[in-house]
């Protein structure tokens, strides 16, 4: 590193000696020695030309109703004396046309439209024959456009120098390094705000519970963005300008919108009505450059002035009370922001207080009396709004990464629950069926969530007879399943108690009953005698189907609600080759996107089929809540033959 730091100050100090030493003999022209005239004819460039109706330059005074004028000098020719190559530079943000004794040696854009190319500072050599006459007379044709050019850098005197070519290049590259060390202090932290904003958009852009870190994202990204099209400015590159104008209205209008809300998201609040209208006038400022840039350049000349003297004042002036205000008002009252925001607060209200003033001297720059305001203290509010940037966006980083820790620990936390509710759920709803002779058992589970409350059962016992318990839990979640298993822990004492269907909903319903915080349990209770007797009871749950045919029960009601019900029995006798299917209110609850529900008939027209493609059928029309199928087939016959 050290070899390099030294490698890199030598590289800089011959490079510094090299423009010292090819940048001598520039004579930079005086205003003393030139003359104004408004209007832009190429006739002027005449040596001869008659100068008295035409004014001192140093009389110009920037007048936005005219955008065209022409710049008359004269040039010692001592300045081409010893010049191999001579040249002459200029340095001007504006549509010109450069004349030597009447002939054009070059330009920057299109006069007729007045737009132009970044590069601020060109060298035109003057062309053989001119040089060898030592040519006096130098003359500028400039059209101003207001668009083009922030108001602080709009209509400035042009700077002229005379000196060799390559001289003149040095000069420029000499300005270059110096326009960037000078604004380095400026630049660094929007290098740095811009990199933060695109780390924050890669970790939080799929998390839509915090927009906070989404919209500081944008915002911080936008803001380099903007870096970008400033850079290119002060770097001088040649990009059309037209670009940094679509650049400045899409960067700009986007960090607005981004910062504004940020802000109130950041208080909890919601952007006032007030701010709403005030973002869509600053829209309205924002595109007036570029609907200009379509119309026909008289039109659109004419409409410049309206942008400078008005368009561009208040532009700057509801971005004083958008971004500059926004703080104050989203924080209001101060009393009022928790503790934890204070600091986040008041480095936010100091960085809108420096764009207050930052955006106020903008504004007053077309008026005479405060003309050259935003000049004389540029050099500090640059870099003041920058580092106050840079401090409240770490600032608020460090909030954002804060609160990030407590979540990820909240969420640590859930995890361990759901997975103690998964726990929950596998003896819910078992992965496997017990082997039942004379029964073929299958069951699926499809949650609507990670754990659902749905349950069901299926309880062989000695005397050879099978009960089978499918319930659902009013709600979803770890809540659910845990009632859920409160059910099968009392179940599986009541299994063993050789109580009817009937007889054991209504002991479920008393032990609900008592221990019940608001919820319910809808359940069905089936119990298939050695003799092929099925008996059912119900409580709320929907009805098996027999062979497709819903089989016919008193519904009965919810466990849990009141503690003197009283639930019904009904038998019938099952047939070998009947198939029982057991069901949960999921299947019929499906819901299409159009809003139509799976619907009892699509039900029994597939009740027949296995659990599997009846939860499948049902998850794909649409699931809305846990599905639930269990199906159950009598084969004594293979029992026969065992």
């Amino acid at each position: 590193m050290r070899k390099l730091a030294l490698l890199l100050i030598t590289i800089s100090a011959a490079c510094g000696l090299h423009a010292q030493s090819s940048t001598q003999g520039i004579i930079t022209i005086s205003p003393q020695q030139c003359v104004w005239h408004s209007g832009d004819d190429s006739a002027w460039s005449a040596p001869s030309l008659d100068e008295s109706g035409w004014q001192p330059l140093t009389q110009w005074k920037a007048q936005p109703d005219q955008s065209r004028i022409s710049v008359r000098c004269r040039i010692d020719p001592a300045a081409f004396r010893n010049l191999d190559h001579p040249a002459v530079q200029v340095r001007l943000l504006a549509a010109y046309e450069v004349f030597l004794n009447g002939v054009s040696i070059g330009r920057n854009g299109d006069l007729k439209s007045g737009l132009f190319r970044m590069d601020s500072i060109r060298v035109f050599p003057f062309p053989p024959s001119l040089a060898a006459n030592r040519s006096s007379v130098l003359l500028l044709r400039v059209v101003f456009r207001m668009i083009s050019v922030a108001p602080e850098s709009s209509m400035q005197v042009p700077e002229l120098r005379v000196g060799g070519t390559n001289g003149l290049r040095d000069n420029r590259a000499g300005v270059l390094v110096k326009q960037f060390s000078d604004g380095a202090t400026s630049f660094l932290p929007l290098v740095v705000i811009g990199i933060v904003g695109l780390v924050l958009l890669g970790f939080s852009a799929w998390d839509r519970t915090h927009l906070e870190p989404v919209l500081l994202g944008l915002s911080c990204a936008f803001v380099g963005l903007m870096f970008v099209n400033v850079l290119c400015g002060t770097l001088m590159t040649r990009q059309p300008v037209w670009i940094q104008l679509v650049l400045y209205s899409f960067s700009g209008t986007a960090n607005l919108l981004a910062q504004t809300f940020f802000y109130f998201a950041l208080a909890r609040k919601r952007v006032p009505a007030v701010f709403r209208l005030l973002i869509g006038a600053w829209f309205v400022c924002a595109t007036w450059p570029l609907a200009e840039l379509l119309l026909r350049p008289r039109l659109a000349l004419r409409l410049d002035t309206i942008h400078f003297s008005v368009i561009a004042p208040v532009s700057y002036l509801l971005l004083a009370i958008l971004l500059g205000c926004g703080p104050f008002i989203a924080f209001w009252p101060y009393r009022k922001v928790p503790r934890r925001m204070r600091a986040i607060a008041g480095l936010s209200a100091a960085w809108g207080a420096v764009l207050i003033v930052f955006f106020l001297a903008l504004a007053a720059e077309p008026f005479p009396r405060m003309s050259g305001l935003f000049q004389a203290w540029q050099s500090t509010l640059f870099p003041a709004q920058s580092i106050a940037q840079l401090c409240m966006v770490g600032a608020i980083i460090a909030f954002i990464l804060r609160d990030q820790r407590q979540i990820a620990v909240q969420r640590a936390s859930l995890a361990g629950e759901m997975q103690a509710g998964r726990e929950v759920q596998r003896h819910l709803v078992p992965l496997s069926m017990p082997s039942i002779p004379g029964f073929r058992c299958q069951a699926a589970y499809l949650p609507a969530a990670e754990v659902g409350g749905d349950f069901y059962q299926v309880f062989p016992r000695t005397d050879g007879s099978v009960l089978i318990v499918v319930g659902d839990v009013s709600g979803k979640g770890l809540k659910a399943a845990m009632t859920g298993t409160l059910v099968l822990g009392a179940l599986h004492s009541l299994a063993q108690e050789n109580l009817s269907p009937a007889k054991i909903l209504s002991r479920l319903n008393a032990q609900l009953v008592t221990a019940s915080d608001g919820g319910f349990v809808t359940c069905l209770c089936a119990h298939i005698a050695a003799d092929s007797t099925l008996t059912l009871a119900n409580a709320g749950h929907l009805p098996p189907y027999r062979n497709g045919d819903e089989i016919p029960l008193d519904s009965g009601l919810p466990l849990g609600i009141t503690s003197d019900t009283i639930y019904a029995e009904s038998t019938l006798h099952l047939v070998p080759g009947d198939t029982l299917t057991f069901l949960s209110d999921g299947v019929v609850e499906a819901k299409s996107a159009g809003g139509e529900l799976f619907g009892f008939e699509r039900t029994r027209s597939i009740s027949r089929q296995s659990a599997e493609e009846i939860s499948l059928a049902a998850q794909a029309f649409g699931q809305q809540d846990d599905i639930t199928v269990l199906t159950l087939q009598f084969t004594p016959a293979e029992v026969a033959r065992a």
